[in-house]
């Protein structure tokens, strides 16, 4: 069973840009003249990117929600991705810690406010 969470993006391009120059993610593939829906992946994590029109979360979102998670992609060991991160100045939301049930996360926000959690075992 695998999973593809779809994420909701204000611009399509942009967001690609996002995931592929700064995560290193790759293009599965884009759809719609102009693009309306794409998919990003990386290794076996893959997200689906769909345009909206307009804000993807309403002006106060973030504020009551401030760690409401968009999608997770788990991992044998986050520490060496988040390194990865970290060399290429990624902003998290949150960087790498160990969770009170033994995960080792760390959080990424993109452009539009969705928050993408790394999830690994603590080793």
């Amino acid at each position: 069973m695998a999973a593809e969470p779809q994420l909701f993006v204000s611009d399509i391009e942009f967001a690609c840009r996002f995931y592929t120059e700064r995560l290193g993610f790759k293009i599965g593939f884009s759809y719609g003249e102009p693009p309306f829906y794409a998919q990003v992946y990386r290794d076996g994590g893959r997200l689906n990117l769909r345009k909206v029109g307009g804000p993807v979360f309403n002006s106060d979102f973030r504020t009551r929600e401030r760690d409401a998670l968009s999608a997770t992609l788990t991992l044998d060991d986050a520490k060496p991705l988040f390194l990865e991160f970290q060399k290429a100045n990624v902003a998290f939301h949150q960087t790498l810690k160990t969770e009170p049930w033994g995960a080792r996360t760390f959080i990424v926000q993109d452009p539009d406010g969705n928050l993408i959690c790394f999830a690994g075992s603590a080793g």
